[in-house]
Protein backbone atom coordinates (compact mmCIF):
# COMPACT_ATOMS: atom_id res chain seq x y z
CA UNK A 1 0.00 0.00 0.00
CA UNK A 2 2.99 2.50 0.56
CA UNK A 3 3.85 1.97 -3.10
CA UNK A 4 0.47 3.11 -4.19
CA UNK A 5 0.48 5.66 -1.89
CA UNK A 6 3.37 7.04 -3.31
CA UNK A 7 2.47 7.02 -6.66
CA UNK A 8 -0.65 8.61 -5.47
CA UNK A 9 0.94 11.75 -3.73
CA UNK A 10 4.06 12.50 -6.18
CA UNK A 11 1.68 11.92 -9.19
CA UNK A 12 -0.99 14.64 -7.90
CA UNK A 13 2.15 17.17 -6.92
CA UNK A 14 3.65 16.63 -10.53
CA UNK A 15 0.02 17.87 -11.52
CA UNK A 16 0.21 21.00 -8.65
CA UNK A 17 -2.59 19.48 -6.91
CA UNK A 18 -2.25 19.60 -2.72
CA UNK A 19 -2.58 16.47 -1.27
CA UNK A 20 -3.98 15.43 2.14
CA UNK A 21 -3.76 12.03 3.77
CA UNK A 22 -5.54 10.81 5.96
CA UNK A 23 -4.71 8.77 9.30
CA UNK A 24 -6.65 5.57 9.75
CA UNK A 25 -8.57 5.25 6.90
CA UNK A 26 -12.32 6.14 7.51
CA UNK A 27 -12.04 6.61 11.08
CA UNK A 28 -9.68 9.22 10.78
CA UNK A 29 -11.91 10.80 8.07
CA UNK A 30 -14.74 11.24 11.16
CA UNK A 31 -12.03 12.33 13.63
CA UNK A 32 -10.50 15.15 11.16
CA UNK A 33 -6.67 12.79 11.08
CA UNK A 34 -6.14 15.00 8.14
CA UNK A 35 -2.24 15.60 7.67
CA UNK A 36 -0.49 17.62 4.65
CA UNK A 37 1.43 15.34 2.38
CA UNK A 38 4.56 16.55 -0.38
CA UNK A 39 6.70 14.51 -2.10
CA UNK A 40 9.20 14.27 1.26
CA UNK A 41 6.27 12.57 2.92
CA UNK A 42 6.60 9.13 1.18
CA UNK A 43 10.07 9.23 0.61
CA UNK A 44 11.96 5.90 1.39
CA UNK A 45 8.43 4.38 1.80
CA UNK A 46 8.29 2.18 -1.58
CA UNK A 47 9.98 -1.08 -0.03
CA UNK A 48 8.06 -1.03 3.19
CA UNK A 49 5.21 -3.09 3.65
CA UNK A 50 1.80 -2.14 5.49
CA UNK A 51 0.92 1.69 5.11
CA UNK A 52 2.31 4.75 6.75
CA UNK A 53 -1.20 6.12 7.39
CA UNK A 54 -2.49 2.66 9.41
CA UNK A 55 -5.71 1.84 9.08
CA UNK A 56 -8.45 0.83 11.06
CA UNK A 57 -12.07 -0.56 10.99
CA UNK A 58 -14.67 2.17 11.49
CA UNK A 59 -18.33 1.18 12.95
CA UNK A 60 -19.26 4.58 13.52
CA UNK A 61 -18.33 5.41 9.03
CA UNK A 62 -21.29 3.37 8.91
CA UNK A 63 -23.84 5.50 10.09
CA UNK A 64 -25.28 8.39 8.71
CA UNK A 65 -23.99 10.52 11.53
CA UNK A 66 -20.56 9.25 11.27
CA UNK A 67 -20.67 9.71 7.57
CA UNK A 68 -21.66 13.54 8.10
CA UNK A 69 -18.93 14.25 10.12
CA UNK A 70 -16.33 12.35 7.59
CA UNK A 71 -18.45 14.95 5.46
CA UNK A 72 -17.97 18.01 6.75
CA UNK A 73 -14.61 17.11 7.27
CA UNK A 74 -13.32 16.92 3.74
CA UNK A 75 -15.59 20.36 3.33
CA UNK A 76 -13.17 21.68 5.56
CA UNK A 77 -10.28 20.73 4.35
CA UNK A 78 -11.58 21.76 0.61
CA UNK A 79 -10.99 17.71 -0.39
CA UNK A 80 -12.16 17.81 -4.41
CA UNK A 81 -11.50 13.80 -4.16
CA UNK A 82 -10.36 10.89 -2.53
CA UNK A 83 -8.13 7.68 -3.42
CA UNK A 84 -9.50 4.67 -1.32
CA UNK A 85 -6.73 1.83 -1.00
CA UNK A 86 -8.27 -1.20 0.60
CA UNK A 87 -10.82 -4.21 -0.32
CA UNK A 88 -14.44 -5.14 -0.21
CA UNK A 89 -15.39 -3.41 3.03
CA UNK A 90 -13.54 -0.08 1.87
CA UNK A 91 -15.06 0.22 -1.42
CA UNK A 92 -18.58 -0.60 0.36
CA UNK A 93 -18.23 1.81 2.84
CA UNK A 94 -17.68 4.70 -0.50
CA UNK A 95 -20.58 3.67 -2.13
CA UNK A 96 -22.66 4.26 0.59
CA UNK A 97 -21.32 7.71 1.42
CA UNK A 98 -20.86 9.21 -2.06
CA UNK A 99 -24.83 8.41 -1.61
CA UNK A 100 -25.15 11.38 0.14
CA UNK A 101 -21.61 13.86 -1.56
CA UNK A 102 -20.81 14.46 -4.76
CA UNK A 103 -16.72 14.20 -4.04
CA UNK A 104 -15.74 12.01 -6.38
CA UNK A 105 -13.92 8.73 -4.69
CA UNK A 106 -11.70 6.42 -6.53
CA UNK A 107 -10.33 2.98 -5.56
CA UNK A 108 -7.09 0.86 -5.51
CA UNK A 109 -7.70 -2.65 -4.45
CA UNK A 110 -5.43 -3.67 -1.45
CA UNK A 111 -6.33 -6.90 -0.40
CA UNK A 112 -3.89 -9.90 -0.10
CA UNK A 113 -6.68 -12.24 -0.67
CA UNK A 114 -7.06 -11.43 -4.40
CA UNK A 115 -10.59 -11.61 -3.77
CA UNK A 116 -12.18 -8.69 -5.83
CA UNK A 117 -13.32 -8.51 -9.74
CA UNK A 118 -11.52 -6.04 -12.11
CA UNK A 119 -7.82 -6.98 -11.66
CA UNK A 120 -6.09 -9.67 -12.24
CA UNK A 121 -3.74 -8.60 -8.98
CA UNK A 122 -4.44 -6.91 -5.70
CA UNK A 123 -1.97 -5.04 -3.65
CA UNK A 124 0.23 -7.31 -1.40
CA UNK A 125 -1.63 -10.48 -3.26
CA UNK A 126 2.00 -11.13 -5.26
CA UNK A 127 4.06 -10.68 -1.96
CA UNK A 128 1.51 -12.73 -0.18
CA UNK A 129 2.02 -15.79 -1.90
CA UNK A 130 5.86 -15.47 -2.41
CA UNK A 131 5.77 -15.20 1.34
CA UNK A 132 3.79 -18.54 1.80
CA UNK A 133 6.27 -20.04 -0.93
CA UNK A 134 9.39 -19.10 1.22
CA UNK A 135 7.79 -20.56 4.42
CA UNK A 136 6.84 -23.79 2.78
CA UNK A 137 10.04 -24.40 1.52
CA UNK A 138 11.41 -23.58 4.69
CA UNK A 139 9.09 -26.61 6.38
CA UNK A 140 9.80 -28.65 3.52
CA UNK A 141 13.17 -29.23 4.72
CA UNK A 142 11.83 -30.56 8.08
CA UNK A 143 9.65 -32.44 6.45
CA UNK A 144 12.13 -34.28 4.22
CA UNK A 145 14.36 -34.37 7.03
CA UNK A 146 11.89 -35.99 9.71
CA UNK A 147 9.45 -37.97 6.98
CA UNK A 148 6.82 -35.99 7.64
CA UNK A 149 3.47 -34.90 6.12
CA UNK A 150 2.99 -31.23 7.20
CA UNK A 151 -0.74 -29.11 6.78
CA UNK A 152 0.14 -25.46 6.32
CA UNK A 153 -2.55 -23.39 7.20
CA UNK A 154 -2.82 -19.85 4.72
CA UNK A 155 -5.11 -16.86 4.87
CA UNK A 156 -8.12 -17.01 3.15
CA UNK A 157 -11.05 -17.10 4.41
CA UNK A 158 -13.58 -16.44 1.25
CA UNK A 159 -11.18 -17.13 -1.33
CA UNK A 160 -8.73 -19.89 -1.66
CA UNK A 161 -6.45 -18.18 -4.35
CA UNK A 162 -3.55 -17.50 -1.96
CA UNK A 163 -3.67 -20.78 -1.40
CA UNK A 164 -3.73 -22.12 -4.88
CA UNK A 165 -0.91 -20.09 -6.18
CA UNK A 166 1.33 -20.85 -2.92
CA UNK A 167 0.64 -24.29 -3.27
CA UNK A 168 1.99 -24.91 -7.40
CA UNK A 169 4.80 -21.94 -6.37
CA UNK A 170 5.63 -24.57 -3.32
CA UNK A 171 4.52 -27.84 -5.07
CA UNK A 172 2.20 -28.68 -2.70
CA UNK A 173 0.92 -32.62 -2.86
CA UNK A 174 -2.49 -30.75 -2.59
CA UNK A 175 -4.51 -27.76 -1.64
CA UNK A 176 -7.52 -27.89 0.07
CA UNK A 177 -9.30 -24.22 -0.48
CA UNK A 178 -13.39 -23.08 0.03
CA UNK A 179 -13.62 -22.80 -4.06
CA UNK A 180 -13.40 -27.04 -4.04
CA UNK A 181 -14.90 -29.43 -2.21
CA UNK A 182 -13.09 -31.23 0.33
CA UNK A 183 -13.66 -35.32 0.75
CA UNK A 184 -11.28 -36.25 3.60
CA UNK A 185 -11.17 -39.81 1.48
CA UNK A 186 -9.88 -38.70 -1.63
CA UNK A 187 -7.64 -36.86 0.16
CA UNK A 188 -6.41 -40.19 1.69
CA UNK A 189 -6.17 -42.16 -1.14
CA UNK A 190 -4.03 -39.20 -2.65
CA UNK A 191 -1.72 -39.96 0.09
CA UNK A 192 -1.52 -43.54 0.16
CA UNK A 193 -0.59 -43.26 -3.25
CA UNK A 194 2.29 -41.01 -3.43
CA UNK A 195 5.52 -41.96 -4.21
CA UNK A 196 6.86 -43.77 -1.37
CA UNK A 197 10.44 -42.27 -2.25
CA UNK A 198 9.17 -38.97 -1.87
CA UNK A 199 9.94 -38.56 1.75
CA UNK A 200 7.92 -35.02 2.30
CA UNK A 201 4.14 -33.91 1.89
CA UNK A 202 2.87 -30.82 2.21
CA UNK A 203 -0.47 -30.34 2.02
CA UNK A 204 -1.77 -26.45 1.94
CA UNK A 205 -5.14 -25.50 3.58
CA UNK A 206 -7.16 -22.25 2.83
CA UNK A 207 -8.53 -20.85 6.35
CA UNK A 208 -12.35 -21.17 5.02
CA UNK A 209 -12.10 -24.54 3.94
CA UNK A 210 -15.45 -26.18 4.24
CA UNK A 211 -13.80 -29.30 6.11
CA UNK A 212 -12.31 -26.98 8.47
CA UNK A 213 -8.57 -25.79 9.68
CA UNK A 214 -5.51 -27.03 9.32
CA UNK A 215 -5.72 -28.65 12.45
CA UNK A 216 -9.16 -30.33 12.59
CA UNK A 217 -8.28 -31.98 8.81
CA UNK A 218 -4.93 -33.08 10.26
CA UNK A 219 -6.75 -34.57 13.29
CA UNK A 220 -9.24 -36.50 10.69
CA UNK A 221 -6.23 -38.13 8.47
CA UNK A 222 -4.25 -39.17 11.38
CA UNK A 223 -6.82 -40.90 12.31
CA UNK A 224 -6.82 -43.10 9.03
CA UNK A 225 -3.50 -42.54 8.57
CA UNK A 226 -1.73 -43.45 11.55
CA UNK A 227 1.46 -44.45 10.15
CA UNK A 228 2.30 -40.76 9.02
CA UNK A 229 4.22 -38.67 11.50
CA UNK A 230 1.29 -35.33 11.06
CA UNK A 231 2.27 -31.62 11.81
CA UNK A 232 0.34 -28.48 11.62
CA UNK A 233 1.82 -25.15 10.68
CA UNK A 234 -0.22 -21.92 10.41
CA UNK A 235 1.55 -19.15 9.06
CA UNK A 236 -1.21 -16.68 9.89
CA UNK A 237 -0.51 -12.89 9.89
CA UNK A 238 3.11 -13.02 8.79
CA UNK A 239 1.56 -13.11 5.20
CA UNK A 240 0.52 -9.62 5.98
CA UNK A 241 3.62 -7.99 6.12
CA UNK A 242 7.21 -7.90 4.94
CA UNK A 243 8.75 -6.36 2.08
CA UNK A 244 6.97 -5.93 -0.83
CA UNK A 245 8.07 -7.80 -4.38
CA UNK A 246 8.87 -6.77 -7.52
CA UNK A 247 5.65 -6.75 -8.81
CA UNK A 248 3.46 -5.67 -6.17
CA UNK A 249 5.32 -2.20 -6.35
CA UNK A 250 5.44 -1.68 -9.72
CA UNK A 251 1.15 -3.12 -9.71
CA UNK A 252 0.71 -0.84 -6.86
CA UNK A 253 2.67 2.28 -8.65
CA UNK A 254 0.87 1.81 -11.76
CA UNK A 255 -2.42 1.85 -9.82
CA UNK A 256 -1.84 5.07 -7.81
CA UNK A 257 -0.75 6.82 -10.96
CA UNK A 258 -3.57 5.77 -12.60
CA UNK A 259 -6.13 6.94 -9.65
CA UNK A 260 -4.87 10.42 -9.55
CA UNK A 261 -5.24 10.37 -13.46
CA UNK A 262 -8.68 9.09 -13.35
CA UNK A 263 -9.99 11.75 -10.73
CA UNK A 264 -8.76 14.60 -13.14
CA UNK A 265 -10.22 12.95 -16.15
CA UNK A 266 -13.92 12.82 -13.81
CA UNK A 267 -14.08 9.53 -13.22
CA UNK A 268 -15.43 8.71 -9.82
CA UNK A 269 -16.72 5.43 -7.90
CA UNK A 270 -14.49 2.93 -9.90
CA UNK A 271 -11.60 0.95 -8.57
CA UNK A 272 -8.25 0.85 -10.62
CA UNK A 273 -7.12 -2.87 -11.33
CA UNK A 274 -4.62 -3.92 -14.45
CA UNK A 275 -6.27 -6.99 -16.22
CA UNK A 276 -4.06 -8.54 -19.42
CA UNK A 277 -1.02 -5.98 -18.51
CA UNK A 278 -3.24 -3.12 -19.10
CA UNK A 279 -5.14 -0.38 -16.49
CA UNK A 280 -8.93 -0.87 -16.18
CA UNK A 281 -11.82 0.46 -14.34
CA UNK A 282 -14.43 -1.11 -12.75
CA UNK A 283 -17.37 0.32 -10.75
CA UNK A 284 -17.05 -0.25 -6.96
CA UNK A 285 -20.65 -2.19 -7.12
CA UNK A 286 -19.20 -4.67 -9.58
CA UNK A 287 -15.68 -4.76 -7.74
CA UNK A 288 -17.11 -5.93 -4.65
CA UNK A 289 -20.20 -8.23 -5.71
CA UNK A 290 -18.61 -10.04 -8.46
CA UNK A 291 -15.88 -12.30 -6.91
CA UNK A 292 -12.98 -13.22 -9.74
CA UNK A 293 -13.03 -16.22 -11.73
CA UNK A 294 -11.47 -18.96 -10.33
CA UNK A 295 -9.39 -21.38 -13.01
CA UNK A 296 -9.75 -25.27 -12.26
CA UNK A 297 -7.46 -25.97 -15.06
CA UNK A 298 -4.46 -24.65 -11.96
CA UNK A 299 -5.68 -27.80 -9.82
CA UNK A 300 -6.12 -30.50 -12.51
CA UNK A 301 -2.27 -29.49 -13.27
CA UNK A 302 -1.54 -29.33 -9.47
CA UNK A 303 -2.64 -32.91 -9.37
CA UNK A 304 -0.74 -34.13 -12.67
CA UNK A 305 2.48 -32.48 -11.37
CA UNK A 306 3.12 -33.58 -7.88
CA UNK A 307 2.15 -37.58 -8.95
Amino acid sequence: MNACLRAVVRTAIYNRIEVMGIMHGYDGMIKDEFIPMDAKSVANIIHRGGTILKTARSKEFLTKDGQKKALANLMKYNIDGVVVIGGDGSFKGALEFTKMCDIPFVGCPGTIDNDLSGTDFTIGYDTAINTVVEAVDKIRDTAESHDRLFFVEVMGRDAGLIALRGGIGSGAESILMPETKTSIDDLVLRLKNKRKSKTSKIIIVAEGDEAGGAFEIAEQVKKRLPEYDTRVTILGHIQRGGNPTAMDRVNSSRMGFAAVEALLKGKKSVMIGIINKDISFTPFEKAVKQKPKFDPDLIRMLDILST
